[in-house]
């Protein structure tokens, strides 16, 4: 039996009085990608932010219940959110590279973190671009800005900015919705190929990408104002054999 990566125990979270949702017990296990689907509203997000604490950035906000990261607990008053945030990385549904050049974006977090040597840092770079596939379209304009690329070039850019601080779990808010179907079809190729090393959480509102890459689904939605859990499961099962009947709604298209 696995033991989860990440696991959410009773997790609620309020927005100043009013519960973005309540009561999430998940289990996310290493090596594998969990999509989040759902309507618009029902908490995908919320319980993303969560994860690494990006919560605590929100004035008025309330959490209770437990994320366990392996055998820290995550919303311990003494559990270093930065840290946290180190080994839990998040991509936003809008690429946002920094207005620096190319090469800037990516030395910047690792001298944030103490990396200071030029040429570890080169390398470092070098070695995250080729794994994102940027390598190749870049390397000759490492020091142009890198809000002259094109739109899935900054989202792979932004998740290479990710990667350069070697984290354990990478947490995507929609990541390819803002993109064209090519570029798209690019960033979910790469996201498919980031579990053989990284965990993986993605909210998707594109059914068929979930079906495509996940495997595991979880279906959230909104019941009596509350986003809820509705049911978890292997991506096979959810999308042939949805134990639950809002899921096999929402999985038909008859709602949603």
């Amino acid at each position: 039996m696995k033991t989860p990566l990440i696991e959410t125990q009773n997790l609620s979270l309020y927005y100043k009085n009013k519960p973005a949702f309540s009561d999430i017990n998940l289990s996310i296990f290493p090596h594998t990608i969990t999509a989040l689907i759902g309507p618009s509203g029902c908490g995908k997000t919320s319980f993303l932010t969560c994860l690494n604490r990006l919560t605590d950035l929100i004035p008025k906000t309330r959490i209770s219940g437990k994320i366990l990261l392996g055998d820290i607990d995550v919303l311990d008053s003494k559990t270093n959110a930065i840290a946290i945030r180190r080994r839990i990385g998040t991509i936003f549904q809008k690429p946002n590279p920094f207005p620096f050049s190319i090469w800037q974006n990516l030395a910047f977090p690792l001298r944030e973190h103490g990396i200071k040597n030029r040429e570890e840092i080169d390398r470092i770079i070098e070695s995250t671009l080729q794994d994102v596939g940027l390598w190749d379209e870049v390397k000759n304009r490492l020091k142009t800005s890198a809000l002259s690329l094109s739109g899935g070039q900054q989202q792979r850019l932004c998740i290479a900015r990710a990667l350069v601080l070697q984290p354990e779990v990478l947490l995507l808010d929609e990541p390819c919705s803002a993109l064209d179907p090519i570029s798209s079809g690019v960033v979910e190729d790469l996201i498919a190929s980031l579990r053989e090393r990284y965990t993986l959480v993605i909210v998707t509102h594109n059914l068929a990408q979930a079906k495509r890459i996940a495997d595991s689904v979880a279906l959230f939605w909104v019941k009596d104002g509350v986003g809820k859990l509705i049911e978890y499961g292997d991506v096979k099962q959810i999308f042939t054999a949805p134990q639950e009947s809002l899921t096999a709604a929402y999985i038909n298209g008859d709602r949603g």
